[in-house]
């Protein structure tokens, strides 16, 4: 579903991207993680269109989209759900989600769309007309999952959804992710939280200082020793 070759990406002259190459197949579950610096959202910032790379590929279903501005990378169905529980803080959750479907393809089906997200998220629908700004830390986060269930993704890239939550509220992000990825649509996931992930992910990378310098599956990278050691904690 997704391809990315050799991908290059910086600020002014410094690279922080050194020729990053991976995949995610249709129906995964795909882990990033990597200590802070690693470079894994400048990658999900070249993913989305939020940022031009300096050179290499990026490939969704086969079409390039490496030069492509973000509304028309969302229209492809690659959708970002940003760090931190993004939202806008002024205006209703209802119109929260509603700004979600800005696309043309969403826009048609946004009704029902969000019915589909009420049901995920029922708290949504009792506040809907609540405005962003009163939420709790885990409900925008919550919300800003939602809003990107609305544009219709395909394939759906979380950048560290667990940042700075309670770890109940972190359990309920990853038990939803689990239901999203049970309704068809592919997650790449960028966390902190690395035994979480790696628990989840079918398939997962490691990133340090802008490479790839470690794959394999989940539950193989988990017992891996420098995994181990340099991530949870264990040597």
């Amino acid at each position: 579903m997704l391809k990315v070759e050799n991908l290059y990406a910086g600020y002014q002259e410094s690279n922080v991207l050194g020729g990053v190459s991976f995949e995610v197949k249709a129906g995964q579950f795909v882990g990033l993680v990597g200590s802070n610096g690693a470079g894994k959202t400048t990658l999900l910032r070249v993913l989305s269109g939020l940022m031009p790379p300096t050179s290499g590929s990026v490939q969704m279903e086969g079409e390039e989209l490496t030069h492509l501005p973000p509304h028309k990378v969302i229209s492809r169905g690659l959708v970002q759900v940003p760090e931190g529980g993004r939202v806008f803080p002024h205006i209703t959750v209802r119109d929260n989600l509603l700004l979600g479907a800005y696309n043309k393809a969403a826009r048609a089906g946004r009704e029902k769309k969000m019915a589909e997200v009420y049901e995920m998220f029922p708290w949504l629908n009792e506040r809907k007309s609540q405005l962003g700004y009163t939420l709790s830390g885990g409900e925008r986060q919550m919300l800003a999952i939602g809003q990107a269930l609305m544009a219709k993704p395909k394939l759906l890239m979380l950048d560290e959804p667990s940042l700075g939550l309670a770890p109940k509220i972190v359990s309920e992000i990853f038990a939803l992710l689990g239901k999203i990825r049970e309704s068809g649509i592919t997650i790449l996931l960028v966390e902190q939280n690395v035994r979480l992930c790696l628990k989840m992910a079918d398939y997962a990378y490691v990133m340090e200082n802008g490479c790839i310098v470690l794959q394999g599956s989940g539950k193989d990278l988990l017992v891996n020793p420098d995994v181990k050691k340099a991530f949870l904690g264990i040597c």
